[in-house]
């Protein structure tokens, strides 16, 4: 019965909403859309720069990689962040699954780029600064500065002594997706098929229960289906997912969550941050977008051009116009739909772009930070309220941020 009812008081919340944007026109509806991305907090549950600053070449005081102009080589950078509204992107510090097999080099690997986002912070002082708490990122808000709060992604950094998960709490750390695309010690992986615990290890549900302790939110991408639920069922404090979308599109995709998940997850407060990349929000995409590359490249090779040539500039430009294989704003929008028709609440689903993760498969109209706007827009014209789009925005994630800090200060 409470099931149902939080159901039926979601579909209310969306008829009873639509009351606010059905008289407005589409110019009307993006000026509104402009206006909630600039005056509510955005924030976003994993954007991959510090790896790209690492692979770019931003060290300390040798700024080849600048994001604080125009480094339109990426998905992000100060500029595009401001115009898209974008205000806490979560900074990936991302430790790529071969450099657990090297002891030590995970760790002093997520030591490297947590050390290289604070430099990013301190470097320009005016326009980024760290944070650590949801008022943290309010108080960098209300200065005009966007925040970088941090998560790891992989879990390796920790592996083998349990006292770093505290250390790396303490170096700012707040959220720590288990692992990436291999099993690790601490659990299984989505993309891997060994299996190699069977969920959780023995260290990883200390792993989980010390990230409680101490008030690291448990970030549940890329693990596999077992992880979990063993996580569910023994994680104190809501959890979130920072970078995933719904199984539903994709069949077969593992790395998304399926909608038995995705009904637990929201029974234990949690958040679901969708993820952009097409192949997260489109089962046809990967297929789709082999069939467009082969088609390019076979007609460079017939009329002997180079992607750079006008004249292929130009032919491209047309034929992805007629054949675009990405997914479309329309798909993420989707994601968020299923979700909250699933759960009969929007306070479970925020914004886990993967920027400058998922390389060149971005939706088209939402290819950088500029484009939350675009989204919102979407939202609006499907006639979600201010409030659920601004819960979608940072309320949600804060929720849970904020519970998981406040489970830590009670112990």
């Amino acid at each position: 019965m409470k099931k149902i009812l939080a159901v039926i008081l979601g579909i209310a919340s969306i008829w009873a909403c639509t009351s606010d944007t059905k008289t407005l026109n589409d110019e009307e509806l993006m000026a509104k859309a402009q206006q909630l991305a600039k005056e509510n907090i955005i924030v976003d549950g994993h954007v991959d720069l510090p790896y790209r600053m690492e692979r770019g070449g931003f060290m300390m005081q040798r700024k080849v990689l600048n994001v604080s102009t125009d480094a339109a080589d990426g998905n992000f950078d100060y500029p595009r962040a401001k115009q898209g509204g974008l205000d806490a992107p979560f900074m990936s510090i991302y430790i790529p699954a071969q450099y657990q097999y090297i002891d030590g080099y995970a760790k002093k690997f997520a030591d490297s780029l947590i050390t290289m986002t604070k430099q990013l912070a301190a470097t320009y002082p005016d326009q980024f600064a760290m944070a650590y708490t949801p008022a943290d990122v309010k108080a960098n808000f209300e200065a005009g500065k966007i925040s970088l709060p941090m998560g790891m992604e992989n879990g390796a950094p920790v592996e083998g002594d349990i006292r770093l998960v505290e250390e790396y709490q303490k170096k700012g750390i707040r959220y720590i997706t288990l692992t990436h695309g291999k099993d690790n010690e601490i659990c299984d992986s989505s993309y891997d098929t060994t299996r190699t615990h069977g969920g959780l290890s023995a260290y990883g549900k200390e792993v989980v229960k010390e990230m409680n302790r101490v008030g690291i939110m448990v970030d549940v991408s890329h693990i596999s289906d077992d992880t979990f639920w063993q996580v569910m069922e023994m994680t104190d404090v809501p959890v979130i997912a920072s970078h995933s979308s719904a199984r539903k599109f994709t069949p077969g995709f593992e790395r998304n969550m399926g909608d038995d998940m995705l009904k637990r997850l929201a029974e234990e407060d949690g958040v679901i941050m969708i993820n952009f990349g097409s192949s997260f929000l489109d089962g046809e995409y990967r297929a789709k977008r082999a069939t467009y590359d082969e088609h390019v490249i076979n007609w460079l090779a017939d009329n002997e051009l180079t992607r750079d040539d006008p004249k292929a500039i130009e032919y491209i430009e047309n034929y992805t116009q007629q054949n675009d294989p990405w997914a479309t704003i329309s798909d993420v929008a989707d994601h968020i739909d299923h979700v909250v028709a699933l759960t009969g609440s929007t306070n479970h689903v925020g914004f886990g772009s993967d920027y400058d993760g998922v390389g060149d498969s971005l939706p088209t109209g939402m290819k950088d930070v500029s484009t939350y706007p675009n989204l919102i827009y979407e939202l609006l014209k499907r006639g979600y309220s201010e409030e659920d789009i601004v819960k979608m925005c940072y309320k949600n994630v804060f929720r849970v941020w904020q519970a998981v800090e406040d489970a830590a200060v009670r112990g």
